[in-house]
């Protein structure tokens, strides 16, 4: 194998950079010339691929969103687009692709692997939502934004005795909110992985106010429901609640990345980089504690489910009161 190309697909996620960055230098040390591939796999299928040097991803690591772009492409779910798509990294003397992204770009990775084409997954989402490994690239950097807000937040509930339904991001996963909420002090967490009663969170804010709680931080994930319908349910079952909505959507995809994001990139594009060099394909990279490991893509989209760590949800409730 003498060439293999990245690409960065889905939402950008914080520390995307830093893992094209690692790829490129740590190809270019065992002897492989490295292609970027702009705009995902809309790139890919249109042949917008070019040559990377060390210069260009200089000074990368602490950008946050991704330098090669990302788009949508769903025509890439049919076998015509995955075809063209092989047919442009032949065209380039391409044998070997890195695709960092989520759950969308894990599955043009596997339609490429289950085509013959030697693939490898990096796990690049805020939303920590893949199998297969403990953390994504971006989720600590995402959490850490959200933080700084409900931080601030608090301070105007605190002042006016109010409320505050923080919606985050997260798809259908509840990580972020978990590690949020925990982190921030929340009276109470929403995930969709956890079953709840509006009356049960309605009796847990009066509960509060008993106890000499003057205001109340609910952090809600997305995959639940929306802010603003939780804000309605709640003005439905007691309008002295004082309910303020914040939803802070996509300012949690940004930012310069955290260490843990960049040692964490930089990790996970060296093993990608070294499982080419072996003729490994068909895997995604992880890690598990604090190793880094790798398993069968097909296997893990299939068969995989990532769970959040609900032993943190009744963290929450035991110290929250």
């Amino acid at each position: 194998m003498k060439r293999i190309a990245v690409l960065t697909s889905g939402g950008d996620a914080p520390g995307m950079n830093a893992a094209v960055r690692a790829i490129v230098r740590k190809g270019i040390y065992e002897g492989f010339e490295v292609y970027g591939i702009n705009y995902g796999f809309a790139g890919l299928v249109s042949g917008d691929i070019r040559k990377l040097t060390p210069k260009d991803v200089s000074d990368t690591i602490g950008r946050g969103g991704t330098f090669l772009y990302s788009a949508r492409f769903p025509e890439f779910a049919q076998r015509e687009g995955q075809e063209k798509g092989i047919e442009q990294l032949k065209k380039f003397g391409i044998e070997g692709l890195v695709v960092i992204g989520g759950d969308g770009s894990y599955r043009g990775a596997v339609a490429l692997t289950k085509l013959g084409f030697p693939t490898v997954g990096v796990p690049g989402t805020i939303d920590n939502d893949i199998p297969g490994t403990d953390y994504t690239i971006g989720f600590d950097t995402a959490i850490n934004t959200v933080l700084e807000a409900i931080d601030r937040l608090r301070d105007t509930a605190t002042s006016h005795v109010r409320t505050f339904i923080v919606e985050v991001m997260g798809r259908n996963a509840g990580d972020i909110a978990l590690w949020t909420g925990i982190g921030s002090g929340a009276e109470q967490i929403l995930i969709p992985e956890h079953d709840y009663s509006i009356e049960n969170v309605a009796n847990e804010i009066k509960r509060g106010r008993e106890n000499g709680k003057k205001h109340t931080i609910i952090v809600l994930a997305e995959g639940v429901m929306s802010g603003d319908e939780l804000a309605r349910k709640l003005w439905e079952h007691d309008e002295d609640f004082h309910t303020r909505v914040t939803v802070l959507g996509h300012v949690q995809r940004g930012g310069s990345p955290t260490a843990r994001d960049r040692v964490l990139a930089s990790q996970f594009g060296s093993k990608a980089v070294d499982l080419l060099k072996d003729g490994i394909g068909g895997v995604a990279v992880g890690i598990i504690g604090d190793k880094v490991i790798y398993s069968d893509i097909v296997d893990l989209l299939e068969n995989g489910k990532h769970l959040p760590n609900l032993d943190l949800y009744q963290l929450n409730k035991e110290i929250s009161f």
